[in-house]
């Protein structure tokens, strides 16, 4: 498999037809006061597609997301053929870092780790330092989407054991978070012992256990996080009923309306973090991402029909844990959080860490904390020390 160095460039004509697109925007009305109750502001949408028309400069974002190390290559999968997958791929100074794959979920892209990849590649003598490989999933920002149907997530698994084996890392480490946490733990089930040597998430999911189970007492926090969770099922998961029922429906409104995508992502960007400051372009950088992507924004959705109409107990329930470490970082803000006596029948748990505050996306909300969980996890004295043979991602280790 060959690798390509990989820029991203938009073509102009792409950077005109979007201007055009969003001058005939037609706006919806709205109920007096309605706040965020009914969906996101209208004087939130008009204010970024004023920017997003005037003002805002896709190139300079484009340049600065180009400082990145990215690269394609293609990958076959079984019963898909061959995808042409994009990634980021820091190396370390450190020849003996230790490699980590990142896996990001939706409505995310590669873009989620750009804050953390410097930090984990980082050569120091006081923490580990890591090869880091960002996955971006097929189907999302630059890489290739799958063609036909069951894309299922043992095939985003496969694509990522095949990208780290394809770039010279036979043995690695993981951390995911969102549609990232089921598929690194498939990896660690699938492949795990031989080639994955540890996992990390940040989004902890995990079945609810029997009735018949004795449990110890719940805390008031847990309780509160219970409540919470049941108000998120009830109010914030319509986009998920949809997308993973009907995703090319949905798909013709966000595949032509860049008005209608930015709607649907900028609230999940600000209702599932904690309170982040997000900046007009930071956001309109996430969405140009998914605008320009590849594939097109509607195939970012159908890893919900996929994933959503089999059994997602077979991956994140309290079954079949895979048996490599694994550390947990939980942040109060999470779409969904449970109790430490349920999330602990997850795996061969190694490390745990609570914050303080923090939301669905660690890595672009908390990457200082994040990282320093990583490092902490897999740092001399950590719980999963040298899990990769002969890398301790120290400065002082030779290479083997």
């Amino acid at each position: 498999m060959t690798e390509s160095s990989f820029k991203i460039a938009v073509p102009d004509a792409l950077l005109d037809q979007l201007r055009q697109k969003l001058a005939l925007v037609t706006f919806p009305d709205e109920l007096e006061g309605a706040g965020w109750e009914y969906g996101v502001p209208l004087a939130d949408v008009k204010r970024l597609v004023a920017r997003w028309s005037n003002g805002y400069d896709w190139r300079h974002h484009e340049a600065q997301l180009n400082k990145l190390p990215q690269f394609t290559r293609p990958v076959s999968v079984d019963g898909h053929g061959t995808l042409t997958i994009h990634y980021v791929h820091q190396k370390s100074a450190v020849p003996g870092a230790i490699p980590l794959l990142f896996v990001h979920g939706w409505p995310g892209s590669f873009l989620e780790a750009r804050k953390i990849v410097p930090l984990l590649a980082e050569k120091s003598a006081d923490h580990p330092s890591f090869h880091v490989v960002v996955l971006g999933l097929p189907g999302y920002g630059f890489s290739e989407g799958a063609s036909k149907p069951g894309f299922d997530i043992a095939q985003y698994a496969e694509v990522g054991l095949k990208l780290m084996l394809a770039l010279g890392y036979d043995e690695f480490v993981t951390q995911g978070g969102d549609w990232g946490h089921p598929i690194t733990r498939m990896i660690a089930r699938l492949y795990g012992g031989k080639h994955s040597k540890a996992w990390h998430t940040n989004m902890p999911a995990v079945g609810a256990p029997p009735s018949e189970d004795s449990q110890p007492e719940l805390t008031p926090k847990e309780q509160e996080a219970l409540a919470r969770n049941e108000l998120f099922l009830k109010r914030g998961r319509g986009y998920a009923t949809e997308q993973s029922t009907q995703p090319q429906t949905l798909g013709y409104a966000l595949s032509d309306s860049p008005v209608g995508l930015l709607a649907w992502i900028y609230e999940k960007l600000v209702n599932w973090t904690d309170a982040y400051p997000w900046d007009d372009d930071e956001v309109l950088t996430w969405i140009s991402v998914f605008w320009f992507s590849r594939a097109g924004p509607a195939a970012s959705l159908r890893i919900y029909f996929e994933a959503g109409n089999r059994n997602l107990d077979q991956v994140i329930g309290s079954t079949s844990a895979p048996v490599i470490p694994l550390g947990i970082s939980y942040f109060p803000k999470e779409l969904l959080v449970f109790p430490k006596s349920w999330t602990r029948k997850m795996g061969n748990i190694v490390f745990e860490r609570e914050h303080d505050s923090g939301g669905h996306f660690a890595a672009y909300e908390k990457p200082n904390e994040l990282v320093d969980d990583l490092r902490q996890m897999f740092g001399k004295n950590g719980p999963a020390s040298g899990v990769v043979s002969g890398k301790s991602g120290y400065a002082a280790e030779k290479s083997l």
